[in-house]
């Protein structure tokens, strides 16, 4: 009787399980591109260059760790010169991350291997850009 039952059942389950997989990984790559974190490999780790202009201007590198959709890390600055702190959030293609000791705060958009947006600080902001290494 048992076998009988599960002679009908696993051919209607075996369509559930295969679409079931389907959306799991098609999920599962949209969370991915999107900056989620399904993967321990993350989207935003890593090194990051770029530059930035208007109150200050020059170039900075960002060494990043992502957990889900939290950043921290280093920012090595060329103006004010030094290396500082930073932590962030990602959600979707949204970024926001601040600058421990310089009082920086930089808010964009990231989109595969590059990302922009705009800086601000108390004396002053401007846009700012970075491609990952």
């Amino acid at each position: 009787m048992a076998v009988r039952l599960l002679r009908r059942r696993i051919p209607k389950l075996v369509p559930v399980a295969w679409l079931a997989a389907v959306l799991l990984l098609c999920a599962g790559g949209t969370a991915l591109a999107a900056g989620g974190a399904t993967s321990p490999r993350s989207a935003l780790g890593g090194t990051w260059s770029g530059h930035y202009s208007g109150a200050f201007s020059g170039t900075f590198t960002i060494h990043w760790t992502q957990t889900g959709s939290r950043l921290h890390g280093t920012i090595t600055l060329s103006k004010p010169h030094g290396t500082y702190g930073i932590t962030g959030s990602v959600h979707g293609g949204a970024i926001q991350f601040g600058a421990v000791g310089v009082g920086a705060t930089y808010t964009g958009s990231v989109s595969g291997k590059s990302m922009s947006g705009h800086y601000s600080t108390p004396q002053g902001g401007g846009p700012w850009g970075a491609h990952k290494a």
